[in-house]
């Protein structure tokens, strides 16, 4: 990272998109952490932010004891600010503490911030992945059961909402509660229940709604090995106009859509390795391969399981696509293309 006099709330922004692909990107977490205790940002209240990005950077690169010490100091950096932002270094604390076997003082840390899953949409998706991290997703999915019932009572309450919701939108925060209790409920094997019925009517319809616009369909971050995308393509031509009609085609589509989803602030992104005869097996029989739903629900089942490729590697590591040259001269410049 470039050292700067001043970094804007826009430089932060644009660091997180491009950080973990860095040379250094633990370096690009202390130079944060330095920004802050220097007083190099144009606005002093970018300080947690800009901690908790360190915080995200060294987590993934598995230095623990340093990314706690990112997340204290952002959670101290806001001061009595609540927030968003704040509860998610809170729970990212929390998440990092069970990485360190500091189980007890990581569900002391988590405990507080049940009542945010009510107030932020972003709040069940950080709140279940600490405890998923700390082996917790039953406590995840009592937790999130008990926030939908808060939510579907609040929403019944209001004279005008005491329907089924009609869209994702229509849902609002409720939406967010019921995808990721959902997705909880899958990792755990439980049967369907009404809210699970419910979440998966608004998908369906959120997905419905957005087709056109979206860059890629829902099971945008299935990758296919070469070797399989070969078999794919040859047992299900359709697919080609998903995936792509050559295996360059796909990995660079891939690598755009992260890359999007990366600039709108997603972390944590993995890609679902993807194989012809376990699409075949979820299709079952009875299923079609090439229907759209199909496809989706075998990315969450991938997505529930290990053998997931995390993204972006360094720049001068061996590329994501299994192709064995560098990122930087394989996939990461199909994101220009």
């Amino acid at each position: 990272m470039p050292t700067k006099v001043d970094l804007s709330s826009a430089d932060l922004r644009e660091l997180r998109e491009s950080a973990l692909g860095a040379a250094d990107p633990l370096g690009v977490a202390a130079e944060l952490a330095d920004a802050v205790e220097a007083g190099r940002l144009a606005d002093p209240d970018d300080a947690g932010y800009a901690l908790l990005l360190a915080a995200e950077i060294a987590e993934s690169r598995s230095k623990l004891d340093a990314a706690l010490r990112y997340a204290e100091r952002a959670i101290a950096a806001s001061g009595t600010r609540e927030d968003s932002q704040v509860a998610a270094a809170r729970a990212l604390r929390a998440r990092i503490l069970f990485r360190l076997g500091r189980e007890d003082e990581a569900m002391a840390g988590l405990e507080p911030l049940r009542p945010l899953l009510t107030r932020y949409p972003d709040a069940a998706a950080y709140v279940s992945a600490a405890l998923a991290v700390g082996g917790r997703n039953r406590i995840a999915e009592q937790w999130l059961t008990e926030a939908v019932r808060v939510a579907l009572a609040e929403r019944a309450a209001s004279a005008e909402g005491s329907a089924e919701p009609a869209s994702a939108e229509d849902a609002g925060l409720l939406f967010f509660l019921l995808q990721q209790r959902h997705r909880v409920r899958h990792a755990l094997g439980l049967p369907h229940d009404g809210h699970d019925n419910l979440a998966e009517r608004l998908e369906t319809k959120l997905a419905g709604s957005t087709a056109a616009a979206a860059p890629v369909p829902a099971d945008d971050l299935l990758f296919w090995p070469r070797a399989e995308f070969d078999r794919v393509v040859a047992q299900w031509p359709v697919l080609a106009e998903s995936y792509g009609a050559t295996w360059d085609e796909h990995r660079a589509r891939l690598e755009r859509e992260l890359v999007r989803l990366a600039g709108a602030g997603r972390t944590g992104l993995t890609l679902l390795t993807g194989s012809a005869a376990g699409l075949s097996g979820y299709a079952g029989s009875d299923g079609d391969p090439t229907d759209p739903k199909t496809r989706a629900g075998y990315a969450r089942r991938l997505a529930e399981g290990s053998g997931q490729l995390g993204w972006p590697p360094e720049r001068n590591e061996a590329c994501w696509c299994g192709s064995g040259n560098k990122y930087k001269k394989c996939c990461l410049p199909r994101s220009r293309g």
